[in-house]
């Protein structure tokens, strides 16, 4: 299994990805209240069949001609129900898929979200041709970065040019602890 959150978020990100996407949505909400992080993640990729949805949390399921097994989703799911979580895919071929997994906040089998922000920095400076979209609540508060809204203000500067790779790390940081004043989750 994955030590960290942020790991299950790339590794599904990456599928989206391999899937075509050329948006990727990334949801982080924390709520104390409801005592849940809940984690959703959702493509504009080439989908799923239902049949394909029905298999996606066998292990030794995958589409991948590379390699015979696919632990990346049943071990994002096992990760969410072992904490009294719950996960969720909804799937439409040649529209998209949207991944939820939903963790128990304060249960001692949640792993730790990890580094979130490196795992969001890193999906958009090695994937530059794929906008994403990324939220992060923590409880009352969020920020929202998309990099659609970027490209317009760059005018043609890839989001992977150094400059802009600083920039879109330090807003990543900067933000997120103002969002949770630094809480380690």
């Amino acid at each position: 299994m994955l030590p960290e959150i942020s790991l299950n978020v790339l590794d599904i990100s990456e599928n989206s990805t391999r899937a075509g996407a050329t948006l990727v949505s990334i949801l982080v909400k924390v709520s104390h209240k409801d005592d849940t992080l809940t984690v959703t993640i959702g493509d504009n990729g080439c989908g799923m069949t239902p049949e394909q949805v029905s298999h996606v949390t066998d292990p030794f399921f995958t589409t991948r001609t590379t390699r015979k097994v696919g632990l990346g989703v049943p071990f994002f799911k096992l990760a969410a129900e072992s904490t009294g979580g719950h996960f969720h895919i909804e799937s439409e071929p040649g529209k998209g898929t949207t991944v939820t997994a939903v963790f128990g906040l304060s249960h001692i089998d949640r792993m730790p979200l990890g580094d979130i922000t490196s795992t969001i920095h890193n999906l958009i400076i090695y994937h530059p041709d794929t906008d994403f979209i990324y939220t992060y609540q923590y409880d009352d508060s969020s920020f929202t970065l998309d990099t659609r809204q970027m490209r317009e203000i760059l005018e043609g500067i890839p989001l992977n040019a150094p400059e802009v790779s600083d920039y879109i790390l330090g807003y990543l940081t900067e933000n997120k602890h103002e969002t949770d004043g630094g809480a380690i989750i």
